[in-house]
């Protein structure tokens, strides 16, 4: 590697709008997310199905696809 080209590697710490927080390493310090594995639906399995499940019944009116319930 050449001596000074390399940015600084810190312990970042990654804060997350649902107020989780853990360390990571980066070349910035502090790190800021929107979602993170706790409160992403896919991780947690909680899924917004009632809004999903609204744009499906209109698809299926739509396109004239019976389903079975």
């Amino acid at each position: 590697m050449r001596e000074g080209i390399h940015p600084e590697y810190h312990q970042a710490k990654v804060i997350c709008n649902c107020g989780n927080e853990f360390v990571t390493g980066s070349t910035k310090k502090e790190i800021h997310v929107e979602v993170c594995s706790k409160c992403h639906p896919f991780y947690t399995g909680q899924q917004k199905a009632t809004a999903a499940r609204g744009r499906i019944d209109k698809f299926n009116r739509k396109y004239g696809i019976k389903t079975e319930n």
